[in-house]
């Protein structure tokens, strides 16, 4: 899988162009991303790349990397957002954040004119919701939003890490639920939206314009309608 991970973000890396300003994004996929990115800047295929990062995680591994990084507001609208997904569907839904950092992700992409999603054939899903959907929270609000949410079929569970509650890079906590088979994703979402303390969750609807799949048979491309 990881040599998959490898070729789509390389084929990611051939959208990028000399002056541009990027969003990076988090997670395994993304991190390889990263790694050409840098590359490709210390060997002189790339200058003056401006890129903000979806996370301090990946910010942390830019920096080393030698790419340079910026406040969001100090380079948006951005040209280009590369970053991976949990889950696509054929209509280029996606579900993220189980790697911790779905609002800064949806924050970053919906300020780029082209979202690309890179990812292995894995990640693609006939329905959404195989997995966990996470829903970033107030702390003041989780135990009522728990109580909830577990009301409405969704099996909440909050994120730990090393034993305590996961905190995100804004200060809140997650709850990943389970959205019920009979359920479409966007009106389980639209029904926790409703409660006060929940920030965002993991369900990003509109913001990918293309997708960028590795497979067995090499890459192929998925596009916005």
């Amino acid at each position: 899988m990881t040599n998959r991970k490898v070729e789509a973000a390389r084929a990611a890396l051939q959208e990028v162009r000399s002056g541009m300003r990027l969003g990076l994004g988090t997670g395994s996929t993304a991190a390889e991303f990263v790694k050409l990115l840098g590359d490709a800047l210390r060997d002189g295929t790339l200058r003056d790349i401006r890129c903000t990062c979806t996370s301090e995680q990946t910010e942390a591994q830019a920096r080393e990397a030698g790419v340079p990084t910026f406040a969001l507001y100090e380079v948006a609208p951005l040209d280009l957002a590369v970053d991976g997904a949990d889950e696509i569907d054929r209509n280029l839904r996606l579900i993220k954040g189980r790697g911790g950092a779905l609002l800064r992700e949806k924050i970053v992409e919906q300020q780029a004119l082209r979202f690309i999603v890179i990812a292995d054939d894995s990640k693609i899903v006939e329905r959404l919701g195989v997995g966990v959907l996470p829903v970033e929270v107030t702390p003041f609000a989780r135990e009522v939003l728990e109580r909830r949410f577990a009301e409405m079929g969704l099996a909440p569970v909050l994120r730990l890490r090393d034993g305590k509650p996961r905190v995100t890079d804004e200060g809140h906590l997650i709850l990943d639920v389970r959205v019920p088979e009979n359920v479409d994703v966007a009106d389980c979402v639209a029904r926790m939206r409703e409660h006060a303390g929940v920030v965002d969750t993991g369900f990003f609807p509109t913001e990918a314009t293309e997708a960028i799949i590795a497979g067995d048979d090499g890459i192929r491309r998925m596009t916005r309608g």
